[in-house]
Formats: C-alpha cells, structure tokens, sequence
C-alpha cells in the first residue's frame, strides 16, 4: 500500500518539476523577444529612473540625518532640499519626454553658452564649501553647481555639432571631426578645472570622447586624444599638491588611515560592516560621524553597509541595464542627433557612475563626484532628471516605437499638453493643434464651402 500511494506522488512531483522546469526555460527562450520589442528601451530607462530616483530619496534620507540633526535641529532638513529638487526635477523629466526631438537639438547651442557663462562668473564670484574648492554659486536663495547642467549643455551641443557635419559630408577630415568640439570641451574643461574639479573634467572629457567614438572617428585619433586626455590629467594632479596627495595615497591605501585615506579607509569599514545583506536601512553606524559625505561622495558606502553585498549589485546593476538602453536607443534610431544625443548622455551617467563607485570601494583615486541620481545635491539631480527624460523622448523616436505609439493613439499626458497646444510628436513634427480647434477649423471650411455653392446657384 505504501508504495502504491508513494509512486503517484513521486510521478506528481516529477511533473511539477518538469513543468517548473519547461517555465524557466520557455521564460528564457522568451526573452530575446521581450529585449527586441518596439518600446523595451522606454519602459527599462523609465523604470530604472523611478527605481534610482526613490532609492537615491531613501538612502539620502538614511544617510543624512545624523548630520542634519547636528547642524539644523532637524532630521530632515537635507532630505526636505533632495525632496524638493526630486519633485521638481519630476515634471521637467516628463514634459521632456514629450518634446520633439529637433527642440533639444536647437537647445544646444545656447545651453552650452549659457553653461560657459555661468562657470565664467563662478570662477571671479563663486564660493567654496567644505574642501575649499570653488564650485558653487549663489543666485538668489539657492545655491548651484554649475559644472553639473554643463555636462547636460555638452552633451546636447556636441551631438548637434557633429551631427550638422554628418549630414553635409564633412566629416572626411580629422580636422572637422575636431573643430569646434575640442575648443568647447576644452573651455568647460579649462572653467571647471580652475574650481579644482577634476572629476568632473574627466566626465566631460569621456563624453568627448564617447561622440567621437559614435560618429566614426578614425582609432587613430582616438588613441591621439586619449593620450591627451591622460596627458591633460597628469599635468594637473602634479600641479596641485592635494591632488597629487590622493594618488599617492590611493596607490598605498593603508599608509595614513588617519588623514589622507580617512575617507577611503571608513568607505570600506562600511562596506564591509554591511556583509551580504547589509545591517538594515537606518542601521549605519559609519554615518555617526565617521565617514565624511556620507549623504553625497560615500553614499555607495551606506548602500554597502545598509543594503549589503546585494544591495550594492542590484545598484551596479541597475546602471548596467541604464547604459544597455541608452546605447539600444543610440543602435536603433536613425536621426544622426538623436544617435549621438543618446550615446552623449549613456556615456555621462554611466562613466560618472563607475568613477563614483569605483572612487568608494578603493580601485580609483577620490574624485568628489555624484552617484547619479542617487546621491543628495539638486544641482546634480535635476539635470540628470532632464537628460533622463530627453533620452526617454529619443527612445520614442526609434522606428518602431513611433509606430507603435501611433497605433496606441495619443496618452494622457500628450492630450494634455494638446490642450495647451503643445502636443509635440516623438519624430520632431512639431506642434500640433488641439483636437477641438482643429474640429472647429473643419467645420468652418465645410460652411465656406457649402456659402460658396449658395452664391453659385
């Protein structure tokens, strides 16, 4: 009786295993086909911006508030600030993702002087805060970094630049290729290096080169700039003594614990108190005034401790499958703009990432640059809320989203913005008149028409 019960419920048991089996698989063999869909690249870009966007709100909370309380009296005082730029930083990502794509291209040019301008008069009147070094400008009550819509101001003109070139067939000439981009990179790089912000003159040197890397520059005058890239970057830690003190330092981690490596060294105590699965949000006790930043620069630190091994990998991964969309936007669309626009600003959040990430757990020098998205700062967060949604209105772009966006007719936002006469369509048609106007305008045709017959007869 016993093995006559038992068989059938090892067959039963078989069965389900194989069937759960046959689901794993049937699920892998269908995900190239969910990859290749017509709006993949939309949906993982917005979702991983709403994933980063709350995560970077919840860990700055966390992170901050022990040193919020000390030099406020409240909690929350700077996550109120990140609150605040992440709610305004909101509707600029949407509206964006609803703008045609020849708007971002006309932006360009006076966003980069605008950009020159602002790090101008920051150079003779700006301030310095904490390490000293001149980054930030006070307009009015708020306090801005210049440096960080610039790279957004350069990314969008250097696509514009050399997408003119493209489509006029001059880039046969490495000289074309270089003139004007490498001027303009090179005056915000020159603007922002004078604040003592290498890191962020790395950024934008990689985004240089990430568009001539996209608009088919010759290996030849890549590996040329590279060797001047890392030229320009020598000459200006050797310059500097503090900068040439966090290379020594990096390359002999456990020489000054005390000093130098302060920081680096309470990073990696963070990293590992945090284990596997982390000590639980809230729990860091690095923040209590051992690791400095630990809200901006070090915030990967308190992911580490918090969150754990996993928490970590899930943020690495999440910027993974960031720059895997940004570049599917770049493969996909056909506008030369909007190629080079999308692989400009992968190459930016994905770079400042990696050097972010790469500054906490000790394989870089320290930097002092945002973890995008993620890290308190509303000059940071805004621009690449915008760039974010400007990447979301070139996935739109694509052929086959087009087509498949117009078979969906048109969303709530875009009948909105029709309303207000500023429905714009994804290819860049520009605007379009409101449904009830346009009604309107038929029916006073059709009574002009039919007036017209009258007097005839």
């Amino acid at each position: 009786m016993a093995v006559s019960t038992s068989a059938p419920s090892a067959k039963r048991a078989g069965q389900g295993t194989a069937a759960s089996g046959g689901g794993e698989r049937a699920w892998l063999r269908e995900l190239p086909n969910i990859l290749n869909r017509p709006l993949t690249s939309y949906y993982l870009l917005a979702g991983i911006t709403a994933l980063l966007t709350t995560l970077g709100l919840t860990m700055v909370l966390s992170s901050s508030m022990v040193d919020s309380y000390t030099e406020t009296g409240s909690a929350f005082s700077l996550f109120q600030k990140q609150a605040l730029a992440a709610a305004f930083g909101l509707p600029l990502l949407v509206l964006a993702s609803h703008m045609p794509v020849h708007l971002f291209r006309m932006v360009g040019y006076p966003a980069m002087l605008a950009s020159v301008a602002l790090l101008l008069i920051t150079v003779f009147r700006g301030d310095a805060y904490g390490s000293g070094a001149v980054r930030w400008l006070e307009i009015g009550s708020l306090t801005v970094q210049p440096s960080e819509p610039a790279k957004l101001a350069f990314a969008l003109w250097g696509a514009s630049v050399l997408a003119r070139k493209e489509e006029l067939k001059q880039l046969v000439d490495w000289r074309q290729l270089l003139m004007p981009l490498l001027p303009g990179c090179g005056a915000l790089v020159v603007l922002v290096l004078v604040g003592t912000d290498l890191g962020t003159s790395f950024v934008l040197l990689s985004v240089f080169l990430a568009l001539l890397w996209v608009v088919g520059a010759p290996g030849r005058l890549i590996m040329a700039m590279i060797a001047m890239v890392t030229s320009l970057g020598s000459i200006m830690i050797a310059v500097e003594d503090f900068r040439l003190a966090r290379v020594t330092s990096f390359l002999n981690p456990s020489a000054d614990a005390t000093d130098a490596n302060f920081q680096l060294t309470h990073g990696l105590y963070a990293l590992g108190t945090g284990g596997v699965f982390g000590v639980g949000i809230g729990g860091s006790r690095e923040k209590w005034g051992f690791l400095p930043h630990p809200e901006s620069d070090f915030i990967f630190a308190i992911i580490g401790e918090e969150l754990g091994l996993i928490g970590t990998l899930v943020v690495v991964g999440l910027f993974g499958v960031l720059g895997y969309a940004g570049l599917r936007v770049a493969a996909r669309v056909r506008d030369p703009f909007a190629r080079l626009a999308a692989a400009a600003i992968t190459a930016w959040i994905t770079v400042q990432a990696m050097v972010n990430i790469g500054t906490v757990i000790g394989v870089m020098p320290v930097t002092g640059i945002p973890l995008p998205l993620v890290s308190a700062g509303g000059s940071a967060l805004i621009p690449t809320m915008v760039a974010l949604g400007i990447l979301l209105a070139l996935a739109k772009s694509e052929p086959d989203a087009q087509a498949a966006l117009a078979a969906r007719g048109p969303s709530r936002v875009q009948r909105a913005l029709s309303w207000l006469g500023l429905d714009y369509s994804a290819s860049g048609a520009g605007p379009k008149r409101p449904a009830a106007a346009a009604q309107a305008n038929n029916r006073s045709r059709s009574t002009q028409v039919q007036a017209r017959r009258n007097r005839r007869r």
